[in-house]
């Protein structure tokens, strides 16, 4: 764990509000990870606050992103959780959340962020206000362009197949020496989108999350298929136990990767890392046999919670990083999505190659193609354990501890103990 110290001001929206006087000498701890320059970025802009707050401490604990999903829910449920974090996990941990409404502009609220704010709170009969939406991701494939070129392949079109691309990325590595084909994050959030476009509906139709229809049963068919036959880089989720989250971002990076399926927060890691050794580009999400081409929505928000003992200060901060100049900044450096509604034309990604550049404008042009049932997974307050049990259950599928039949089984069987128990 390192630690960075910020300071913090801000100008609500109801009127300029300064804490400098109340809240002198007052510590606030913000846990934070980031999946590229985030905690960075935010230690410069919250840096601004100084002048205007003096003695307001923000003590950013930057944590691995395992930490904000296992240790973080214990903590809040000892009430020793710090007072704000940056959390993925958004509905899932409601019931600690601060309610921001009582120091901020809610209506503006409303206007810049829309409907990600549904994605925080506890069901449809809660208005509240509880976190800023950060980082809006989408996942997406990333393709070795240069490998495709060497092997004299040609690249999928846009309407392309799962199933072509897996056949293209076959030939590729077979023409290259490439060691994987394919590769998905081993993550219940990564495989939804795909099992939507194979005709997984994800809820029935009264409302009941569901992980084992028939769409959902005939991705899980064909993605253990793939494991099995080499096409998919099987290590990524046989070569980890329960839920772990792994991802084959390194893969890519070194070369060893055709096609890499993961999302728009990879970007800044491709830009850095990738550099010139080779040709990347970005090519969306692929379509299923269901018709659909959907990736999965999500992202990052940060949330106040609480047992925080100084509420106003950390609805301060929470709001001043919503403010359109700063949010826009933030969003430019660190080369994420905006879910700011209002901030669309003030983006300007600084300090990125064209790949970069083209790859965020392809991550942000998928945006309408997200099928309903992945907007309502991603805000359905459950999903962190349903994404838990598909990383499980498949993973036992692709060692051959269950057969894919089985696999679906045991998933029907574990949601259905997980709604009992949270009921």
């Amino acid at each position: 764990m390192t630690r960075s110290k910020f300071a913090a001001s801000t100008a609500l929206a109801t009127g300029l509000i300064v804490l400098a006087g109340a809240a002198s000498a007052q510590e606030i701890r913000f846990m934070c990870y980031s999946d590229g320059n985030e905690c960075e970025v935010y230690d410069d802009v919250l840096t601004r606050f100084e002048a205007e707050n003096d003695g307001v401490d923000v003590i950013v604990d930057v944590v691995p992103y395992q930490a904000i999903l296992e240790n973080l829910p214990v903590q809040l449920a000892a009430g020793t959780g710090p007072d704000l974090a940056k959390v993925t996990d958004l509905g899932g941990l409601n019931e600690y959340y601060l309610d921001l409404t009582p120091y901020v502009d809610a209506n503006a609220w409303e206007e810049a962020f829309g409907g990600t704010l549904d994605w925080y709170r506890g069901g449809p009969d809660d208005t509240g206000i509880y976190g800023m939406h950060s980082q809006l991701t989408i996942t997406g494939a990333f393709v070795n362009a240069t490998l495709f070129e060497q092997a004299g392949v040609e690249m999928p079109g846009e309407d392309a197949t799962w199933e072509d691309w897996a056949e293209a990325s076959r030939a590729v590595a077979e023409a290259t020496d490439t060691p994987f084909p394919m590769a998905i994050d081993r993550s219940g959030h990564r495989v939804a989108g795909p099992a939507i476009s194979y005709g997984a509906a994800l809820f029935g139709e009264d409302g009941t999350p569901t992980l084992s229809d028939d769409g959902f049963a005939a991705f899980v068919a064909q993605f253990v298929a793939w494991n099995e036959d080499g096409t998919m880089a099987r290590d990524v989720w046989a070569g980890q136990g329960g839920a772990t989250y792994q991802d084959a971002a390194q893969e890519f990076i070194n070369g060893e990767l055709v096609f890499y399926y993961s999302g728009s927060w990879q970007v800044g890691r491709m830009d850095e890392q990738v550099g010139d050794f080779f040709d990347w580009q970005v090519v969306g999400s692929p379509c299923g046999p269901a018709g659909a081409c959907s990736g999965m929505p999500g992202g990052a928000g940060i949330v106040g919670f609480e047992q925080t003992d100084h509420p106003e200060i950390v609805a301060a901060v929470i709001d001043f990083l919503a403010q359109p100049e700063i949010y826009a900044e933030v969003t430019s450096r660190t080369r994420n999505l905006p879910a700011h509604l209002g901030v669309g034309d003030m983006v300007e990604y600084q300090d990125v190659s064209a790949p970069a550049a083209a790859a965020l404008t392809a991550f942000a042009a998928d945006l309408p193609d997200v099928a309903p049932a992945a907007f309502a997974y991603q805000g359905y307050a459950g999903n962190r354990a349903m994404f838990g049990i598909t990383v499980e259950r498949v993973s036992q599928a692709i060692v051959g501890e269950l057969s894919v039949e089985d696999a679906v089984g045991r998933m029907a069987d574990d949601l259905a103990a997980a709604m009992a128990e949270t009921q």
